[in-house]
Formats: C-alpha cells, sequence, structure tokens
C-alpha cells in the first residue's frame, strides 16, 4: 500500500518534470489546496491548476514548508 502524502499550503515540493520556463525549475509552491491543486513555479512565478491524482502522481518529494507565500518579481 502506497503511504499518505503529507503536504499542506506553502509547502515547497520537487516535481518530476520542469515547468518549460526559462528557468526549467522542478520546484514550486503549493498556493491553493481542495479537490484540485494550485502551484506556482519558483522560476517564473506562473501558477498551474492540477487535479489532486495529477499531482500526487507528478510528486517527487517535499522539500520544507513555508509560513507564507513566496513572491516571485517577474
Amino acid at each position: 500500500m502506497k503511504e499518505k502524502l503529507d503536504y499542506q499550503i506553502y509547502d515547497i515540493v520537487e516535481m518530476k518534470k520542469a515547468h518549460p520556463c526559462f528557468k526549467r525549475s522542478k520546484l514550486f509552491q503549493i498556493v491553493r489546496l481542495g479537490a484540485d491543486i494550485k502551484i506556482m513555479c519558483l522560476g517564473c512565478g506562473a501558477y498551474i491548476m492540477l487535479e489532486r491524482f495529477s499531482f500526487e502522481k507528478s510528486l517527487r518529494k517535499i522539500i520544507r514548508h513555508e509560513n507564507e507565500k513566496i513572491i516571485i518579481s517577474k
């Protein structure tokens, strides 16, 4: 049986695939939790909405927990 993932809002996570922005970052911050999960690319600041199943499937690991949203200057 697969272990339950323990992620929370504002966690920094590493995904399996890099975001296709100019920085090719694999690091994202969770900014909304619900049936869908909204993540922000830490390379360019773009937002991506994923279904919970898709998010958990492409999640590699949880890096650390932050207490507030990170501001990315574009």
